[in-house]
This record gives C-alpha cells, sequence and structure tokens, in this order.
C-alpha cells in the first residue's frame, strides 16, 4: 500500500477539493452591426474597425510582421 512521503497540508489539501471554475466571458451584441464582441474591446467588421457601436478606423489593417 503506497504512503505519502511528505505531510500535505490543509491548504494544499483543500485547494485540490475546490471545485471552483472559470466563468464565462460576457459577449455583447454590437447595435449596429449585430456581430457579438467581447465588452470593452474594439473589434474587426469587413475590414472596418468598431467601438462602441461606432465606426473607429475605416478600412482597418493589423501591422503583423
Amino acid at each position: 500500500m503506497a504512503h505519502p512521503k511528505r505531510k500535505i497540508s490543509k491548504t494544499r489539501r483543500d485547494k485540490r477539493r475546490t471545485h471552483y471554475k472559470l466563468s464565462e466571458k460576457a459577449i455583447a451584441i454590437c447595435p449596429t452591426t449585430d456581430t457579438p464582441h467581447l465588452f470593452h474591446h474594439a473589434y474587426v467588421v469587413e475590414g472596418d474597425l468598431y467601438h462602441k457601436g461606432k465606426l473607429a478606423i475605416k478600412n482597418y489593417t493589423t501591422n503583423a510582421q
């Protein structure tokens, strides 16, 4: 029969026994474009950058190198 080499602290034991899980991120629907996006984030729709339902930058492209 297996025996533990060291005593497991109450904190470590309780951490293992928790059932906390990550919650889903809240998703907003844009009133202008009807696309889902994260709250407080800008989002691209058909090449245009929107923020708070308004067009921020037309013909937006990322400069990924």
